[in-house]
């Protein structure tokens, strides 16, 4: 049954509440905050976390007129710490300075975090100076130029009028600042998410567009209702104490501060209170009460927004509704710059907590930066470009797919040799195996690479034995691995001829050099291999059968047909498998068995 025109428009109650941040939009709900920032590559950059508040705090937080005191103060932290968090983002790459490093290395203390701290002071301090001690000084100025003003009701007026001037004066001054009107266009984008929700339509940037960017809720008009109610108590308080009536004008000027500041908190109490009231009717009275705070708004502190800037408001919403739905859902980080050791140790935590060797960390540090793994102990500044490709990275290696198929290649006998599901990864000991071959080639050989896989033995002798005139054929019963292998031939620039055969059942001729490393990890076995081996790569390049012994037991049948007179079987073997391997090649006119560099038995040398 279709709905109708009014359930389509149906109002939702919504605690969501936001603010404007460099570049982007901070939306707060009843668990967590999300903050949504276009970072200068032009991709919205999504911070979310559990606001985990501490109980005494969240039970003052619900109590009336002490919960204005308590939101007011955690606003101005938070929203401090979320405007710092946005310039780390969106804000240019500098080097870190001796006393950021310092302070990181030797007291465990983030710079931006005290920097945090001190500009919540300094916001405090200014607000007292302006609103506070700025009026009373340009009262006491007129009282003194005019003393007939001094004791009535006019000083209490005055002062009123300064406090709205001074405060409309501000809001005027800083729109000259041209992020601040961009900074206003992303508050208007906040505005108009947030009706848009509570209007019942769909979170669209075309539904967003639609909606008004003033909203009842909004911080502006706390403000404003604020120095309201600060001009009507502090004039009652000041007039019922009798503090007009002291003679000193020094301390006269002290009890008036003193009186304002203490009080502060009891007017944030009341004029939230009277905010929250006011925000829940719609009515034509109390529009009365909403009308100058939608009048600052309109006129000074938000802007028409354009369609990027209402993306990034949604998708700052969107994270806080799904997080106050799932509080098993995850909280998220920007990509930002940072210290490179401390990055790296991050990483390397998260990296330990799945059980990833930290040496796959130090490669996409060493990777990303272009700098040897010996390099990282150099401190530096990981640029924001440079952290988000380290962070896509890592995240797709926490999933467990290996580190060289997401790099995409891998360096083999300086041989660049590109990777994927397609082919086993090349490991260091069949690096000595190449070598072995390259030594071992002589002049116009005929050399055949069985079992290739990605063909970085075939492209490593080729390419190390190009002075020697050899042919290379490679061959692999796989198609996608001779197409890769073919893949890599071209990009380093050797000449090697593929064959796609079952060991021998396509090759023909026969050939000075044989070169293989066949799949020989016992069936069994695989099943205790690392996750990263044996859930993606192929493992018809891993299983060598019961035993692990099948592919030996076809090249001892067949190679000797394939192998030139005086020509040489060179095999990669399992570490407790080259007396076994052995024992099948009867027919050969001598063996040697070569150690590798861990000093286990791991390659044959076969002549026939």
């Amino acid at each position: 049954m279709p709905k109708n025109k009014s359930e389509k428009n149906k109002k939702i109650s919504c605690s969501i509440g936001g603010q404007a941040v460099l570049e982007g939009v901070m939306m707060m709900g009843k668990t967590c905050m999300a903050t949504a920032v276009r970072d200068p590559d032009g991709q919205i950059q999504v911070e979310a976390k559990r606001l985990n508040t501490p109980k005494g705090v969240a039970r003052a937080s619900k109590i009336p007129f002490v919960r204005g005191i308590v939101n007011m103060a955690l606003s101005l932290v938070r929203g401090m710490g979320t405007l710092m968090r946005s310039a780390a983002v969106y804000g240019e790459e500098e080097e870190a300075g001796r006393v950021e490093k310092w302070l990181a290395e030797k007291c465990k203390i983030n710079l931006m975090s005290v920097v945090s701290t001190i500009a919540v002071c300094l916001g405090v301090v200014l607000a007292v100076a302006l609103f506070i001690v700025l009026p009373n000084l340009a009262v006491g100025g007129i009282r003194e130029a005019a003393p007939a003003v001094a004791g009535t009701a006019w000083e209490f007026v005055l002062l009123g009028v300064f406090k709205l001037v001074i405060f409309f004066a501000y809001l005027g001054l800083i729109l000259i600042l041209k992020d601040i009107r961009r900074l206003y266009m992303y508050h208007g984008a906040e505005h108009k998410t947030i009706t848009c929700y509570e209007s019942g339509m769909p979170l669209t940037v075309e539904n967003v567009m639609k909606c008004s960017r003033l909203h009842a809720r909004c911080g502006t008009s706390f403000l404003f209702i604020v120095i309201i109610i600060n001009i009507l108590i502090i004039s009652l308080v000041n007039w019922a104490i009798g503090v007009q009536r002291i003679e000193n004008g020094v301390l006269e000027f002290l009890a008036k501060l003193g009186i304002e500041i203490v009080l502060l908190p009891v007017i944030a109490g009341i004029s939230y209170e009277i905010l929250k009231f006011v925000a829940r009717f719609n009515n034509k009275f109390v529009l009365i009460f909403k009308a100058p705070g939608f009048f600052i708004q309109k006129v000074f502190t938000t802007r028409e927004p354009d369609e990027s800037m209402a993306e990034v408001a949604i998708a700052a919403f969107q994270k806080v509704l799904d997080m106050d739905a799932d509080p098993a859902m995850p909280e998220t980080e920007f990509i930002t710059s940072g210290i490179l050791s401390q990055k790296l140790a991050e990483t390397k935590a998260k990296f330990a907590e799945k059980g990833i060797d930290e040496s796959d960390a130090e490669w996409i540090y060493s990777i990303v930066l272009g700098v040897p793994r010996s390099g990282l102990k150099d401190e530096r500044m990981v640029t924001p470009a440079e952290s988000k490709r380290i962070a896509a990275i890592a995240s797709e290696r926490l999933t467990g797919r290996p580190l060289w198929y997401i790099i995409g290649d891998v360096d083999f006998c300086d041989c660049k040799i590109k990777v994927d599901e397609r082919v086993l990864i090349p490991r260091p000991e069949t690096e000595q195996l190449a070598d072995i071959a390259i030594k071992t080639a002589e002049e116009g050989d005929k050399v055949l690479d069985m079992c290739t896989g990605s063909g970085c033995l075939a492209i490593a002798i080729a390419k190390g034995c190009e002075k020697k005139r050899v042919a290379v054929t490679a061959a692999d019963v796989s198609d996608a691995a001779i197409m890769l292998a073919k893949e890599n031939a071209e990009l380093n620039g050797v000449n090697v001829n593929f064959v796609q055969s079952d060991l021998f059942a396509n090759i023909r001729g026969r050939f000075n050099l044989i070169v293989c490393n066949p799949p020989y990890i016992r069936s069994a076995e695989i099943h205790t291999l690392a996750d990263e081996v044996k859930n993606f790569e192929p493992r018809i390049a891993l299983d060598g059968g019961e035993d692990g012994l099948d592919f030996y037991r076809r090249l001892a049948a067949e190679a000797h047909r394939y192998i030139a007179r005086g020509g040489m079987l060179i095999l990669e073997v399992g570490e407790d498998q080259a007396a076994e391997v052995l024992r099948l090649f009867e027919k050969r006119d001598y063996a040697m068995v070569i150690k590798d560099l861990e000093g286990k038995d791991r390659f044959l040398k076969i002549a026939f």
